[in-house]
């Protein structure tokens, strides 16, 4: 592990411009993925700018009705909120499903976007891997991939994002607050992971230097009828191999509004826009929800070892939503 620097920051100006003096420090939240790799050499700051004392530790309403979740939040906190639990429920469900009790205590909002691929080939520096070594290959294409993306992916890498609170978050249209030293700014989490294509050592939108300070959730009537489904490979803290963060709002057997954004099946959280476009205004039936599945995933593409994630979202999707309509029935 390399010898680094530490410093305490108590205001996001001083935490911006001293990472801008210093190009090689990190921010430092709760250290639940960027200490682990650190221990590997994956990451090797010179200086950690601990964030943990800045004032973003609140959840607050917005004017219109929506709520501003402060970066600093940790997930526990996040997860237990009153709001969050009323008017986001499938948020407060993907916040508890990932990781420990005490990882989700130390955990961050800003941090857990900012997470890492979990790619074996990625956190093994014995490893050949484009996202840390731009150039060196992607050894999963032709190796262990049985939980890499089947969506979105390209020939340069095939990982995918590990986040369950940014899968709810896209479903709601999140949008990520950030401070640099020119000013305020923001981006919809829909434009803040960047597309794989031939960089994928190039993760997010972020300008350089940028401070996460938030993340705006607008109003969203919908979410109040929400789930998030999970699907792992054992019990608890567990990754997913697949999993839907989902709203449904339906009247007399018609879906009038509808939300979806899947997890492990791509670099980032996969809004399923194709689906939602063919639900709305549709039917709320098993068979219109599979067919809007079916609709969503004609374009993956999976490995020989992954192929079983079509499968496992079309009926992951199917269930949901199934379970949501007899919910708003009732």
């Amino acid at each position: 592990m390399k010898e680094f620097g530490y410093q305490r920051v108590l205001d996001v100006p001083g935490a911006v411009a001293l990472l801008g003096a210093e190009p090689d420090a990190r921010y430092l939240g709760g250290g639940t993925n960027l200490v682990d790799l650190m221990k590997t050499g994956v990451e090797r700051p010179g200086l950690l700018i601990d964030v943990r004392d800045l004032p973003l530790d609140r959840i607050e309403a917005t004017e219109d009705g929506g709520l501003h979740i402060g970066a600093t939040v940790t997930n526990s906190d996040l997860a237990a909120h009153p709001e969050v639990r009323g008017r986001y429920p499938a948020l407060t469900q993907a916040v508890l499903a990932g990781a420990s009790g005490q990882l989700r205590n130390m955990a961050t909002v800003g941090g857990n976007l900012l997470q890492r691929t979990r790619c074996g080939y990625f956190t093994d520096t014995a490893k050949p891997c484009n996202k840390r070594v731009p150039g060196s290959g992607c050894p999963a294409i032709e190796g262990e991939h049985h939980n890499h993306a089947i969506l979105g992916a390209s020939a340069h890498c095939v990982a995918t994002h590990p986040s369950d609170m940014g899968v709810a978050l896209s479903a709601f249209d999140a949008v990520v607050t950030y401070e640099t030293a020119d000013g305020p700014g923001e981006l919809p989490l829909s434009e803040f992971y960047l597309p794989v294509g031939d960089t994928p050592h190039l993760e997010t939108a972020l300008p350089a230097g940028a401070l996460i300070t938030g993340v705006t959730l607008p109003p969203a009537p919908v979410a109040t009828v929400s789930r998030y489904r999970k699907v792992r490979e054992r019990a608890s803290y567990a990754f997913a191999i697949g999993s839907v963060a989902a709203a449904l709002d339906v009247q007399d057997g018609t879906v009038r509004d509808v939300r979806l954004a899947f997890g492990a099946v791509a670099s980032r959280p996969w809004r399923a826009l194709t689906a939602e476009r063919l639900l709305t205004g549709g039917p709320a039936t098993a068979e219109a929800f599979a067919a809007a599945a079916d609709a969503e995933l004609a374009a993956a593409e999976p490995l020989p070892d992954n192929a079983y994630k079509v499968t496992l979202m079309r009926n992951l999707v199917t269930a949901v939503l199934t379970e949501l309509t007899e919910e708003a029935a009732r």
